[in-house]
């Protein structure tokens, strides 16, 4: 059984593994199973300025081409994984191609900035804040797609915490050399890079937070010529399944309908966070899956507890107020929330 995440830019590489482990597909992604939603021409022209194309020649020979973002005077930041085989990379900007003369690196976050002499500070985009995303808001993804500039609409499906920031995981399309493009909010601020896809399902993209770019790491590197990163050098979502964040391995269980496997996952990680709603959400979605919904609806009333907003929560919740059953009641983590 494997798991696949897939990168939205074209940069290669693959790792395969058994049962938990990911099969990584840094091809870019295949065809959407959805129709492609377009935002409007307006906001397509406004943010066309600050998107802009990365081409990146390789150490293996061949091109490929990401996206990045303009974040101030000579600086685009864009993903790591577009970058890595680099032997030269450059900025499209109109009718110019600037080349990038270094890079500060955040392997792990998969943000790399990229220092690109010629790039005006007024295309630099506004940054927003991760954090003060709601389940349900309306979002914008722009990037490079086959050369083409390119735009999705869609919404916020689900915020995950890691690294004191939030993972945005959105309905919005992205393809093939989208990889560094980036989303916006509905003001036009930058909330997020965009990353990977989780392949299997119609709604699996994810956007590294802005907060990321302001973390001391990716500021206080050095910045490095380009060039190949080191070997080993990968993402949180390219490692192994045991090295990846929990919610990456229950975001791959669930896409499986795996709830056996989700199910114990999910148990611990209300013991590890139990202030988080989201593995409470996820061990009674398991649970109501397993047909156990006694225990199912706790779970689902200790996410709200804590999140009373959680739509899927309560959603998954309303679902399972069904007539009373005779299953025998047991207990989930106690039979009470410690958050």
């Amino acid at each position: 059984m494997h798991r696949r995440f897939i990168s939205t830019g074209a940069s290669a590489g693959r790792a395969t593994a058994t049962w938990f482990l990911l099969a990584l597909v840094l091809w870019g992604l295949l065809l959407p199973e959805t129709a492609f939603a377009e935002p409007d021409a307006a906001t397509l022209i406004r943010l066309s300025t600050s998107v802009l194309k990365v081409e990146v020649m390789r150490t293996q020979g061949g091109y490929s081409l990401g996206s990045g973002v303009v974040i101030g005077a000579d600086r685009v930041v864009t993903n790591c994984h577009v970058t890595r085989d680099a032997r030269l990379v450059s900025v499209l900007q109109g009718g110019l191609r600037l080349p990038a003369e270094s890079q500060q690196v955040d392997a792990y976050h998969d943000l790399c900035l990229l220092h690109v002499r010629g790039i005006e500070g007024s295309r630099a985009v506004a940054l927003g804040s991760a954090g003060r995303l709601t389940v349900g808001q309306v979002v914008t993804a722009v990037g490079h797609t086959a050369g083409a500039f390119q735009g999705s609409s869609g919404e916020v499906l689900a915020l995950h915490r890691m690294d004191g920031a939030r993972v945005i995981q959105t309905s919005n399309f992205f393809s093939s050399g989208a990889s560094g493009g980036g989303l916006f909010d509905a003001d036009f601020n930058l909330v997020g890079i965009l990353t990977f896809r989780l392949r299997g399902g119609n709604a699996h993209y994810f956007a590294a937070p802005v907060e990321w770019l302001a973390r001391p790491r990716i500021d206080n590197e050095p910045a490095q010529q380009i060039g190949p990163l080191a070997r080993g050098e990968l993402a949180f979502w390219e490692r192994l399944a045991d090295a990846q964040p929990t919610f990456l391995r229950a975001a791959a269980l669930e896409v499986e309908g795996n709830w056996r496997g989700l199910q114990p996952l999910a148990a611990d990680w209300t013991q590890l966070d139990a202030g988080d709603p989201e593995p409470w959400y996820l061990l009674g979605l398991a649970l109501s899956r397993l047909e156990q919904p006694r225990d199912a609806r706790i779970a689902l009333e200790c996410s709200l507890a804590i999140a009373p907003d959680y739509a899927a929560a309560r959603s998954e919740l309303q679902r399972l107020a069904l007539p009373h059953d005779s299953q025998p009641e047991t207990h989930v983590a106690g039979n009470s929330c410690r958050h």
